[in-house]
């Protein structure tokens, strides 16, 4: 049962025909522990069958954002350690992203401020996708030697022309007008609106809500982009696509070679082989089991941890990355991120 609770990482309330579900770690941007995975996932199993409960509403307590993802510092220290924590949380959250999806009743996500990682999981998937002006969307796991997950690569995928592609493997941030383009969120609504926009959604009607309260769609960035980005990222390899940024006229393609050559190099690979196969996949779930995948045999790669250390915990932003170079990578390196598991995979 999910009664109605003020403390604690996941605040559960009710109010009308509506269902308040909001993710309460500020200080951590609301950053995803196990404990809240299976909170919000309790209360939602609660809430279906709830006939008073006409809609769920999701968001982040505090002013920093929804959610910054996973907490990757337990994560680095599961890792480090060889432990399995970390593939116990991955099953349970890649769970409760599906489960979103798929939700029978309305879920609306208010995606205000930073939504990146695991709070992409936790909204984007969303019947209801709403952004503001405040939105910083990202899947920036290249950045600490990961690879997209939580459905990530599936989103990525299905965006208009290879736009998705360079946001999996950059890592880049985006704002509401590319996030609409992209297919990441459905509306726009000022975050100075947004507490009238969620009590108004206690009456029960989604629509009403969304049209009495939503805008246009602030200008998208990456639309004057399209042309170069399709061209550089239809490359067949990683190597193909920073040859094709280096010799592309556009600065902005330049630096964004640059930009890749920071990253991880077998999480680069791995990122373009995966939404590549996201994409033939199709369906979420299936996606799911193969990040569920990929994202075991990153808990074992030295990338991750090194990723997180130089990001997050010394903060030196210097990572010395294993292998060092694209050409290193090989192709069975890459191939072992999709290998079957000696254990249960995410619907076992």
């Amino acid at each position: 049962m999910a009664p109605d609770e003020g403390d604690g990482p996941v605040q559960l309330r009710t109010e009308g025909r509506a269902a308040y579900l909001t993710l309460n770690r500020p200080r951590a941007i609301n950053a995803l522990t196990h404990e809240m995975v299976r909170t919000a996932a309790a209360a939602l199993d609660h809430w279906e069958h709830d006939a008073g409960v006409g809609v769920v509403v999701l968001s982040g307590a505090g002013e920093r954002g929804l959610c910054a993802g996973g907490d990757i510092r337990a994560i680095h220290d599961d890792a480090k350690r060889g432990g399995r924590a970390s593939v116990d949380f991955w099953r349970d959250e890649y769970r409760l992203n599906a489960r979103i999806a798929r939700y029978p009743k309305p879920c609306v996500a208010l995606m205000d401020g930073i939504v990146m990682g695991g709070g992409v999981g936790v909204s984007a998937h969303a019947g209801v996708r709403v952004v503001t002006e405040r939105s910083r969307i990202a899947m920036p796991e290249t950045v600490i030697g990961f690879v997209p997950d939580v459905g990530g690569t599936h989103l990525l995928g299905r965006a208009p022309g290879e736009l998705g592609t360079h946001l999996a493997l950059t890592g880049d941030a985006v704002g509401a007008g590319d996030a609409l383009l992209l297919g990441l969120a459905d509306h726009f609504v000022p975050s100075a609106r947004l507490p009238e926009f969620a009590a108004d959604l206690a009456t029960g009607d989604v629509d009403g809500a969304v049209r009495r309260y939503s805008g246009p769609a602030p200008e998208a960035p990456l639309a004057a982009a399209r042309e170069w980005i399709d061209h550089c990222y239809a490359a067949r390899t990683v190597e193909e696509i920073v040859e094709r940024l280096r010799a592309c006229g556009e600065p902005e393609a330049k630096q964004t070679a640059e930009t890749l050559l920071e990253r991880s190099p077998t999480a680069l690979k791995v990122t373009l082989e995966a939404v590549r196969r996201a994409r033939a996949l199709g369906a979420l779930e299936p996606v799911l089991e193969q990040e569920f995948r990929v994202s075991c045999a990153a808990l074992s790669s030295p990338d991750l941890v090194e990723g997180v250390r130089a990001r997050v915990i010394d903060k030196d932003r210097a990572p010395r990355w294993s292998p060092a170079s694209l050409a290193e990578v090989s192709r069975a390196d890459v191939e072992r991120h999709f290998a079957p598991l000696d254990g249960p995979g995410v619907w076992d």
